[in-house]
């Protein structure tokens, strides 16, 4: 006699073969969720200051983004900070990778410690640290000091991200640039860099993102000097307006593309070599 099919033992065998990317697309649309009703309320007409109920599609935030007092002067701000604070972490940040990846020395292990040391602290201790030193340095709350503090905030990070990428490198393509008569220079700007450019690359959109994001820290350090998501939060006070959700969705839809680039020109060199 065959036994009894089992009717459950179908559905519950294919939920077990796709557990994995079911709970993976329950992240994804966990993350992704906050961002679609942003978007959805970039083209809201609020009735009063709170752009919390959705009310009437309009445009009119998409055509007048600046439309609000003072928000375009915070976002250039911010970006400008966020910029340098990217160049300076980047640069100071690979340096450092490579010394730790690479060569052996008194207080390495130290070293090691101390990079990770912002990544574990709170950023309230971090900035009200800064804030301190600042004032004992006597130097001046505002564009300098809000800078500092991101570039030593976001170096931890550029470290982390180059060194695994300095670490993961095959020491063999280096070795045979230099068996065919390459110099230092050449061998660094045509092997070791581009090898390297990945992790330097992921090391510098972080550091962007986080220095552009930040406000607990730069509300310790910033004085008069308001940077975008300072004014985001004041304004959220009486009202956020809806340009917010603009400058938000602008910024979103910016990172999505950098990451599909990146993923497609990726792409194009896996298929040439």
């Amino acid at each position: 006699m065959r036994p009894p099919l089992n009717r459950t033992a179908g559905p519950v065998r294919w939920l077990r073969r796709n557990l994995v990317v079911i709970a993976g697309l329950l992240a994804l649309a966990y993350l992704i969720v906050p961002n679609l009703v942003v978007l959805l309320f970039s083209f809201n007409k609020p009735k009063g200051r709170y752009n919390y109920t959705w009310n009437e599609f309009s445009t009119d935030a998409w055509r007048h983004p600046c439309g609000v007092a003072d928000m375009c002067g915070s976002l250039t701000l911010s970006l400008k900070v966020a910029v340098w604070a990217t160049i300076g972490a980047t640069v100071l940040g690979t340096m450092t990778a490579f010394a730790l990846a690479r060569y052996r020395f008194r207080g390495r292990t130290a070293t090691n410690m101390l990079i990770f040391l912002p990544m574990a602290m709170p950023e309230v201790v971090m900035g009200a640290s800064l804030g301190t030193l600042f004032l004992n340095m006597r130097i001046q709350f505002g564009f300098w000091a809000i800078l500092i503090a991101h570039i030593m905030f976001c170096l931890s990070f550029v470290v982390t991200a180059v060194k695994a990428r300095v670490m993961s490198m095959d020491p063999r393509l280096e070795q045979a640039a230099q068996d065919l008569y390459a110099s230092p220079a050449q061998t660094f700007w045509r092997v070791t860099l581009p090898l390297a450019a990945p992790g330097i690359a992921a090391g510098a959109l972080l550091s962007f993102a986080l220095s552009f994001d930040d406000y607990i820290m730069t509300s310790f350090n910033a004085g008069s000097t308001v940077t975008f998501p300072m004014f985001v939060w004041g304004s959220a006070q009486r009202g956020t307006p809806v340009q917010v959700n603009v400058i938000g969705t602008a910024m979103f839809a910016i990172a999505v593309l950098l990451v599909l680039a990146g993923q497609f020109l990726g792409g194009r060199r896996k298929a040439r070599a």
